[in-house]
Order: structure tokens, then C-alpha cells, then sequence
């Protein structure tokens, strides 16, 4: 792997990252770069679609580093996170050793073999310790539980983990760790306290405009600019699901594939599909008018 890149400033550091095509606004720079230098967590919460996950990738790219990215749900537990043992492996290698033994199996230097690195499964956290340098991604950790947040809290705190078989695991140079949030649920305290705090906003009007420029070269001007208009408006429209900036994305290459360079209602009525995810949504727009949503 080449070496890092360093950044000198919040504004050095979105050059890199608009460089990979995330075009950060001046809050999420700021709280990136601090993240950063002073190594604490990122903690970004907001809606679905503002780009939180995006954020992790696309600093992983400009800083050129590994990207390690943990799924957060209903149920993970450490050993999904941190590491496991290749139980069948250490089976069959049991049984070749009594095999090969001919009737003197020592059965204490057996069980020692069994645990080591050759039989270890590395999940995302040990990964993370093993392999920093590196961004790891604790992606929609509003989806676990309070075990794993007090878990996972320890981890962050040591940046060290022990595995009884083997000893203590420490990370020679802290990950740069981003934890995603979509608040389904609120966070305890203690976390976020480890962590700097961003809430990420959807882009506003320009940044959605010249993000869908830069995403997709090939789109017209008025049209990426018809599309986040009616976006923006979709997102006051009190909906379910308000569309983020990957629904807008969705929406520009759908129409870019009907060689459509206008966004009429026609067309917009038979590709809304794009960018609303939910029938209560698609009602709502429909009875609310959309050819008043796309003339306001």
C-alpha cells in the first residue's frame, strides 16, 4: 500500500475528497479533519441518503487508505465484530494429527495447535487493529444494541483487544473510525462522548446540482438542475422516506437512459419509481400534484 496522504487543513482535505467526486460542505470538512488530526471517532448522524457512509469511502480514497467497513444490526455481537475461530478447520486438524499420531496423540500439544493465527477468523474490528493505517466504517450503529455500544465503546477507548489464546492485539497507530447513524434509535451518551459529533444535513440546492454534475458528466445542465429542484421539493413534501442524494443520482441516470434532457411531468410520473421507495409516498406526491411540485 502506497503511503497516506496528509492533509494540512479542512479545506486541503476537501479538495482531496472532492477529488474522488464527495463535495463536503465546510461542517463536514471541518469535523473530518479534526477526526483526523486529533485521533477521535467521527460520530455522523442525520437521514437516510446525506451521505454518511459516502463520507467513509470517500476518505478512505483520498487519504489512501484501506477502507474496513462493519454492518451494524438487530443481534451483532462481539465475535461477529472482533474475531471466531474456524471451528470446522480446527476439527479436521485435530483428526489429522490422531491420524498421523499412530497411538502417541499428546492431547495438550494438540489443543495448543488448535489456537492459533492459522485458525483465527478476523472480523471488521480486529482487522481494523491489525491493518491501521486504515478508515474503518462502523456503519448504522443505531441498529445494535446497548452490549454491543458498550462493547464497541472499550474497543475505541483501547484501540487493543485480547484473545485469551493468544494475548493482547494493539493497534500500532489508531484507525480513523467513522460510526453512522440514522437515529432510529438514540445513541447513549457515552459513545458519542468519545467521538467528535457531526449531523449531516442533505446538500443544499448548488452542492445537490453540482454534485449530480460532477457524479454524472455526461447530464445536462437544466436537467441535473430540474432534478434537484424537484428532489428538494420532495423532501418538504412530509414523506416516509425522504429521497436522499443516491435517489437523486438514481432519478439523473434513469432519465440520462430515456435520453430525456427535460424533466416533464410525463415523464417524471412514470419514472418516480427512482427516488420514492414507498407506496404511502408515491400516493402522496400524486394527490399533492406533481406538476405543482415540479413547477414550485
Amino acid at each position: 500500500m502506497a503511503a497516506a496522504v496528509h492533509v494540512r487543513s479542512p479545506q486541503d482535505l476537501a479538495r482531496s475528497l472532492e477529488s474522488t467526486g464527495y463535495l463536503a460542505d465546510d461542517g463536514v470538512a471541518m469535523s473530518a479533519f479534526l477526526a483526523l488530526r486529533m485521533g477521535r471517532p467521527l460520530f455522523c448522524e442525520g437521514e437516510p441518503g446525506t451521505g454518511k457512509t459516502s463520507l467513509a469511502v470517500a476518505l478512505a480514497e483520498a487519504l489512501n487508505l484501506p477502507l474496513i467497513r462493519l454492518q451494524c444490526h438487530e443481534g451483532i455481537d462481539a465475535s461477529q465484530a472482533l474475531y471466531d475461530w474456524d471451528f470446522p478447520r480446527q476439527l479436521l486438524h485435530l483428526r489429522t494429527l490422531e491420524a498421523a499420531s499412530e497411538g502417541s496423540f499428546d492431547a495438550d500439544t494438540a489443543e495448543r495447535s488448535l489456537y492459533t493465527e492459522r485458525f483465527l477468523l478476523t472480523r471488521p474490528l480486529l482487522q481494523a487493529l491489525t491493518d491501521a493505517p486504515c478508515v474503518l466504517l462502523v456503519d448504522e450503529i443505531d441498529r445494535a444494541d446497548d452490549e454491543f455500544e458498550a462493547f464497541l465503546l472499550q474497543v475505541l477507548d483501547e484501540n487493543s483487544v485480547t484473545i485469551p489464546e493468544l494475548g493482547e492485539i494493539r493497534a500500532s497507530v489508531p484507525p480513523l473510525v467513522v460510526l453512522t447513524s440514522n437515529r432510529t434509535r438514540d445513541v447513549h451518551d457515552a459513545l458519542k462522548r468519545r467521538c467528535l459529533y457531526h449531523w449531516v444535513e442533505h446538500p443544499d440546492l448548488e452542492r445537490e446540482i453540482a454534485i449530480l454534475r460532477r457524479r454524472l458528466p455526461g447530464i445536462d445542465a437544466a436537467l441535473a438542475e430540474q432534478i434537484a429542484r424537484a428532489v428538494h421539493a420532495l423532501r418538504d413534501a412530509d414523506l416516509l422516506k425522504p429521497p436522499g442524494v443516491a435517489e437523486s443520482l438514481d432519478w439523473a441516470r434513469a432519465l440520462i437512459e430515456l435520453d430525456r434532457d427535460v424533466l416533464d411531468t410525463a415523464t417524471a410520473a412514470a419514472t418516480l419509481g427512482a427516488v420514492l421507495k414507498y407506496r404511502e409516498d408515491l400516493e402522496r406526491v400524486a394527490r399533492a400534484g406533481l406538476d405543482r411540485l415540479l413547477a414550485g
